[in-house]
């Protein structure tokens, strides 16, 4: 599990991403589309397009780390779906989305 704190850094890219791509992927998707840099600290927290797989990418001191969460049903319903490309969001909104809290129980 991550460890967030109310200091963390959140961004939250809205469109959907090809999860094919991998850390070297989302490192050039965070340079090239979202105009941001990666290697400042910020989580960056991505969805795929079913909206059933979310995926952080996080840079500390030396690398890059990547962490996957999977639902094993239902999908995250309560997903901004806002005309901007990126949005901030705070440690405790990260938190329940990735506990599942804000998804379906719809199989």
């Amino acid at each position: 599990m991550l460890h967030l704190t109310s200091q963390s850094r959140i961004q939250l890219a809205l469109a959907p991403v090809d999860f094919r791509k991998q850390i070297d992927g989302l490192v050039a998707l965070c340079h090239n589309e979202l105009k941001q840099q990666p290697r400042d600290g910020s989580l960056f927290v991505f969805i795929n397009r079913s909206k059933t797989m979310i995926k952080v990418l996080y840079y500390d001191e030396n690398g890059y780390w990547l962490a996957v969460k999977r639902l094993s049903r239902g999908r995250f319903q309560s997903w901004p779906n806002r005309q901007e490309q990126l949005t901030s969001i705070r440690a405790h909104e990260l938190q329940k989305i990735l506990q599942g809290l804000l998804a379906s129980k719809d199989k």
